[in-house]
């Protein structure tokens, strides 16, 4: 797989990323960057297939997904660097700011993905960065003391 996944992002061709997982349909990477591994996260009509918080407007956009994040106790911050006490999610989107990821960063400091239908990986943030799923627009940041 490493060889599809480094076509997709090339930047992941530097070889400084793991596979952590099978790959799964059972969740996605907003799924995956909340916590949940149960379930499908995204704010599309299928509402049977789709989950997303109640409370949050279904749509695709920054501010539906910053809200999505803000119901799980995550506000904005200026910075994707690590702080102790503080776990991180950043949100990448298109060149229209529409939302096509999320990573979620990890207590030594690297993040990890879901991709796709693909498996979980570990790697440096902006290696995804791309046409896949564009740049790092939002990060946010919960305690988790």
């Amino acid at each position: 797989m490493s060889a599809v996944l480094e076509v997709t992002f090339p930047r992941l061709s530097q070889g400084n990323y793991s596979v952590t997982s099978q790959r799964s349909k059972r969740y996605n990477c907003i799924a995956w960057a909340a916590g949940d591994s149960g379930q499908w996260w995204w704010p599309g009509p299928n509402v049977e297939e789709e989950y997303w918080p109640s409370s949050v407007v279904r749509v695709e956009s920054l501010d539906a997904f910053r809200e999505a994040f803000a119901f799980l106790g995550y506000e904005v911050c200026p910075g994707e660097d690590f702080e102790p006490g503080f776990e991180k999610i950043a949100l990448f989107a298109n060149e229209k700011q529409i939302p096509q990821h999320a990573a979620r960063q990890l207590p030594n400091r690297r993040w990890t993905s879901k991709l796709g239908l693909w498996e979980d990986i570990e790697h440096p943030l902006r290696d995804l960065e791309g046409l896949a799923y564009g740049t790092v627009v939002l990060i946010m940041k919960r305690s988790i003391d």
